[in-house]
């Protein structure tokens, strides 16, 4: 196919979106929708794993958690009380640059959501008993999902300190118990002065309101939180690797063995063209029976079981900045594939950089990446959710609404120099030996 072959111009995504900064710099992103009566309240704060100190691993995620144990004016359990008792539902997650927090609810509760996100801003409920308490919760989080689970945390635990050399980026976000067990009251207050200030979170509020009367229902509760200065985020890039880098773990409780293959990608907020490309290519590798990994190492040779490829840490390609990485896993039965599961790989990352894409594989990735977008922003809660990171991360919540126009203009060319990107000698591989080969 010609080289300047593209997508044709995928349809555009319309949302009507309103931007404020409160005074204590506090950025506000609104987004009305009148189709149903629900709301959707999401905060997000700038600061994740990354920004955790050496020798607090894990501390992002354990904070979060203490977010959960009362505010300036709300016992503990409370803020669960009022949503639930509303019909609503909340949560909150750790991510590598930021944390969020977020409130869906009948719409005529916006202002209990604002509320309860606006008292936990101001003021959580740093104690010592609260931070034992989610201490000992946190430890049991990472027995259950890590230390006694079959691949648990397997490979972003795993791969990030092999591919990369400085400690915000190598670091197991989940945390050591030593550094866990060693946190003090002292520790929380002062992460939470540093990097819970309001000019350090952007809020959004999408679905069912009047954004005049929910931007002064804003103003009152969050415009009085004291203005703090917003932490300056240090540089964290790394130099691509230069060689291969190889590693194994052992897990116990795996039936057979695992690969991760990682490799750095262009940077998602400075060259988000070249990145987004990377994006298309790793549906074109392994999204459907028809993808070219699954082709080629499950159909045709039969080396692996599954085999998947993704950007991100936890497969959201659009949540990190730089450094950030394409990642391919695969589990197998015969350990001894390892060389020739490497191979094939390689073999299929080849032919897309020399030969280019298949007839229709490029346009078939993009439609059905814009199609996976469309559904998740008609849902309120992730609609909120999106907002509120794309203004966080890219400084842009329309971002996400112009992503299919975007797509549509990635090239064959483009996928050609994405895939010659992942050259073997560039590329970090962790190989999971599982108990029952020992």
């Amino acid at each position: 196919m010609p080289t300047a072959s593209r997508l044709p111009t995928l349809p555009s995504l319309s949302f009507e979106l309103l931007h404020h900064t409160l005074s204590n710099g506090l950025r506000v992103v609104l987004a009305p929708d009148r189709r149903a009566p629900v709301v959707a309240v999401a905060v997000n704060y700038d600061v994740g794993f990354r920004s955790e100190p050496q020798g607090r691993t894990g501390f992002a995620h354990l904070f979060e958690h203490l977010m959960f144990q009362g505010s300036a004016n709300l016992e503990k359990l409370e803020h669960f009380h009022y949503v639930q008792s509303s019909g609503g539902t909340f949560n909150g997650s750790t991510h590598l640059d930021y944390t969020n927090y977020y409130d869906l609810l009948p719409s005529h509760a916006l202002e209990r959501g604002l509320f309860l996100e606006a008292d936990r801003m101001r003021s959580p409920r740093i104690t010592k008993e609260n931070l034992a308490n989610q201490i000992d919760v946190v430890k049991e989080e990472i027995r259950v999902n890590v230390l006694n689970r079959p691949y648990g945390g397997f490979p972003w635990l795993q791969l990030p300190e092999l591919m990369y050399d400085t400690f915000p980026n190598a670091h197991n976000g989940y945390g050591g118990f030593e550094d866990l067990s060693s946190a003090t009251v002292a520790d929380a207050s002062s992460f939470f002065d540093s990097y819970y200030a309001p000019a350090n979170a952007v809020l959004s509020v999408a679905g069912d309101f009047d954004p005049d009367r929910a931007l002064e229902m804003i103003e009152r509760h969050f415009g009085p939180i004291e203005r703090r200065t917003r932490p300056r985020r240090p540089d964290f890039s790394e130099p691509p690797l230069t060689a291969e880098r190889r590693a194994q773990v052992a897990d116990e409780l795996a039936p057979i063995p695992a690969i991760a293959i990682g490799y750095r990608v262009a940077d998602p907020v400075a060259d988000f063209p070249a990145y987004l490309a990377s994006v298309l290519l790793a549906e074109i590798l392994s999204n459907g029976d028809a993808s070219r990994l699954h082709r080629a190492l499950v159909q045709d040779k039969g080396l692996v079981t599954d085999v998947s490829a993704y950007l991100g840490t936890f497969g959201d390609p659009l949540e990190e900045r730089d450094p950030t990485r394409l990642t391919i896993t695969a589990h197998y039965a015969d350990r001894a594939a390892t060389d020739t599961v490497l191979a094939a790989v390689d073999a299929e990352l080849d032919r897309v950089a020399t030969e280019g894409t298949e007839p229709g594989e490029l346009r078939r990735a993009g439609v059905q990446l814009a199609a996976t977008l469309s559904h998740e922003l008609d849902n309120v809660l992730n609609r909120g959710l999106e907002f509120a990171k794309f203004q966080l991360i890219f400084d842009d919540a329309e971002l996400i609404l112009r992503l299919p126009e975007l797509l549509g203009a990635i090239t064959d060319d483009d996928i050609r120099t994405a895939a010659r990107a992942l050259a073997p000698t560039s590329r970090a591989v962790v190989e999971l030996v599982p108990g029952a080969a020992k």
